[in-house]
């Protein structure tokens, strides 16, 4: 059950989308909201070490305007929780941002962050290089926001029979109960057989849900860009779906239908773990 929540944020313009639906969402599932936030040692490391025979500048000025400015982020994700009636923890903290978030997503039930931020122009084939190394590492399910994202509308349960998509049907049941949200079932298979046996077992996962199940399938094109597709038809603001569908290895090292949402989905998207 998602109790607690943790929204990890740089601060940025683009990152003030996940801010909002972190806080939109912790507000509706009246769960506890925490807020996380890194200042790079890497940034002061790397001008200690001067180089060329230049010396590095003064390190008190930049310093002291990173600090200030991660205040000012906590501040913010703070006001925006306070304008819900929720209380937010934020926190800013030193260290290697993938690995500091990580480390404190193990306190929360549910991570959320943006897809875009200030590393958004240095993206890697997959998305923000910070964001990667986060869904890499962590175990917990996390929720990426894009920019421009909201939380109003419906859930798209992308269902592939994978043990992962099985633990996004479970989660898809508790927020669409919580929310009272209505779930989009799609199912991609080139064999009409084996998605006949993909609904009936997704019927049977959400069969305790008490609010309206839809379902939608289709069997030409890139399984990413149809799931996408049928979340737009849907008006869904949340893709649920596995972190890892149905090959785990062949994806980590290659890529996998859950990476290519993420990177180009216009809708967040909760990989599930």
């Amino acid at each position: 059950m998602i109790e607690t929540i943790l929204l990890a944020t740089d601060g940025s313009e683009a990152a003030g989308s996940a801010e909002r639906f972190a806080v939109g969402l912790a507000s509706r599932l009246r769960a506890r909201l925490l807020g996380l936030t890194v200042i790079e040692d890497r940034i002061l490391h790397g001008l200690r070490g001067g180089g060329h025979g230049v010396a590095p500048p003064p390190l008190e000025g930049i310093e002291g305007y990173l600090k200030s400015r991660a205040d000012a982020c906590c501040r913010r994700v703070a006001e925006l929780a306070r304008a819900q009636g929720l209380d937010c923890a934020c926190e800013a903290v030193r260290g290697a941002p993938d690995d500091r978030i990580v480390e404190r997503a193990q306190n929360a039930d549910l991570l959320v962050l943006g897809r875009d931020g200030l590393g958004a122009g240095h993206r890697t084939a997959l998305i923000g290089s910070t964001v990667e190394a986060v869904l890499r590492k962590t175990t917990k399910p996390a929720l990426v926001v894009p920019q421009g994202a909201e939380l109003k509308g419906p859930l798209l349960l992308a269902f592939d029979g994978s043990p992962g998509s099985r633990i996004a049907a479970k989660l898809a049941v508790e927020l669409a109960g919580r929310l009272s949200e209505v779930v989009h079932v799609f199912v991609d298979s080139k064999d009409k057989g084996r998605a006949v046996a993909r609904f009936d077992e997704a019927r049977r996962l959400l069969g305790g849900l008490s609010v309206t199940v839809r379902e939608a399938s289709s069997t030409l094109g890139r399984p990413d860009v149809k799931i996408i597709d049928a979340a737009r038809e849907a008006g869904a603001s949340l893709i649920v779906m596995g972190a890892f569908g149905r090959s785990r290895i062949t994806e980590y090292f290659l890529g996998s239908n859950s990476a290519a949402v993420v990177r180009t989905s216009p809708i967040a998207v909760l990989l599930a773990r």
